[in-house]
């Protein structure tokens, strides 16, 4: 086996490391270029110039491999480097939130999922298995190290998110927000642990 075949699908067939950036990139590229409802499984073989045997070896829907591409994505773009300063962490964490949900081709996809997952028990299911954001901000939480650390609870996750996440999925100007200020609000209302 060779190096860039390391990964294996479902099926336990080893997996190109390339064909599979390749079919990661042309989901997201897609999305952003036709929407979810028009891209196929076609057309992301296509896009990515690999057969769409190789896709249907390591994943049955595009939702799954959309999902991936933004789980992957995500682990990067809503990660911080801690200060060490609460408020400047959630406040950075926040920004990054912000960032992703507004403008990154992966926070994109998530919403297209998200929005799918109304319409598609499946869906639903696969957002089910791991929960990109509430992740990202209970690894925040359990980062912090002054003396206000918050709970990394997921209950205290969903207060730091949940704001953000309603603004944008409600279609509000993200030019609004301020991670600063929901920071403040966060820390002051959210009790320390």
């Amino acid at each position: 086996m060779t190096a860039d075949q390391d990964n294996h699908g479902p099926a336990g067939r080893p997996r190109s490391e390339e064909a599979r950036q390749a079919v990661l990139n042309a989901v997201d590229d897609l999305l952003v270029e036709i929407g979810y409802a028009a891209m196929t499984m076609k057309n992301i073989a296509e896009r990515a110039q690999v057969s769409r045997q190789t896709v249907y070896r390591w994943w049955s829907t595009k939702a799954e491999i959309l999902f991936e591409a933004c789980a992957e994505d995500a682990t990067d773009e809503l990660a911080i480097v801690p200060s060490g300063v609460t408020v400047t962490d959630i406040a950075a964490y926040l920004s990054a939130l912000i960032e992703f949900l507004s403008r990154s081709p992966s926070g994109i996809a998530y919403r297209a999922l998200v929005g799918e997952a109304q319409h598609s028990k499946e869906v639903a299911a696969l957002l089910a298995t791991s929960d990109i954001l509430l992740n990202s901000a209970i690894e925040v939480l359990e980062g912090l190290t002054d003396s206000s650390r918050r709970t990394a609870s997921p209950e205290t996750a969903a207060r730091l998110i949940a704001p953000v996440f309603y603004w944008i999925f409600s279609g509000k100007d993200p030019k609004a927000l301020v991670a600063t200020a929901l920071a403040d609000i966060f820390v002051n209302e959210c009790p320390a642990a």
